[in-house]
């Protein structure tokens, strides 16, 4: 779960801000102060900062610079400093948006989630199994140094059991996701003839038929 820290003095507003971040599902550290806010910073990994500008220990700017100096968490300014002014300040302490007061709560949420989402770890591109590794962006399987020769129908095969190790495949499932079909003009027999290829050239075991229900992948499948 991701960490905001809100510096806000406004009590009404940092609390309505709070109640709609942990609504969102973020894990939210409110501080009143500059003091209370380094305190929570430096106790806690956070992965974003919302902070006021205008504070009643001192100015958010500094605050802002002194996380900037610190890490390069997501930081975001909330004010009424609305002129041109301000918000070059706020930008050049090294902040990645500046709301100016009053602002919608929604709007709000929607910049936050944007950001957070930069923060989501990027789709696996390559997946470790039984000795072999599959580089999806290729559309290559290897087994060592030795890359193997699939067909684009025994690719999308290999593809469907290792989306979905340990579970049970049906030929009904593997026809829809492989051919696009529902079985009512392929062969029964299309499906078994193809697991048998790709399992002999895998040289595998971990393709298990189970029988009268499908196939399953009974090896760990690791994603990097």
């Amino acid at each position: 779960m991701n960490t905001i820290l809100l510096l806000e003095d406004d009590e009404n507003l940092n609390r309505g801000i709070s109640l709609k971040l942990a609504k969102e599902g973020y894990q939210v550290l409110s501080a009143a102060s500059i003091q209370e806010a380094k305190e929570l910073f430096s106790s806690h990994e956070i992965s974003m900062v919302l902070s006021d500008i205008t504070l009643p220990d001192g100015n958010g700017l500094s605050f802002g610079q002194w996380v900037r100096e610190k890490s390069d968490v997501y930081l975001v300014y909330l004010t009424a400093l609305d002129q041109e002014i301000d918000i070059v300040n706020g930008y050049d302490t090294g902040a990645d948006d500046y709301i100016t007061k009053p602002f919608s709560v929604n709007v709000l949420m929607s910049k936050v989630n944007a950001l957070m989402r930069r923060l989501e770890p990027k789709e696996k591109k390559v997946w470790s199994s039984d000795g072999l590794e599959v580089f999806l962006k290729e559309f290559q399987v290897k087994k060592g140094e030795q890359v193997l020769n699939l067909s684009k129908t025994e690719w999308q095969l290999l593809l469907c059991l290792l989306e979905n190790p340990g579970q049970i495949m049906s030929r009904e499932q593997m026809l829809d996701k492989v051919w696009g079909l529902d079985g009512q003009f392929v062969d029964e027999n299309t499906v078994t003839v193809n697991i048998s290829r790709l399992k002999n050239k895998l040289g595998t075991d971990c393709i298990t038929n189970v029988r009268g229900l499908g196939y399953i992948w009974t090896g760990e499948v690791v994603r990097r």
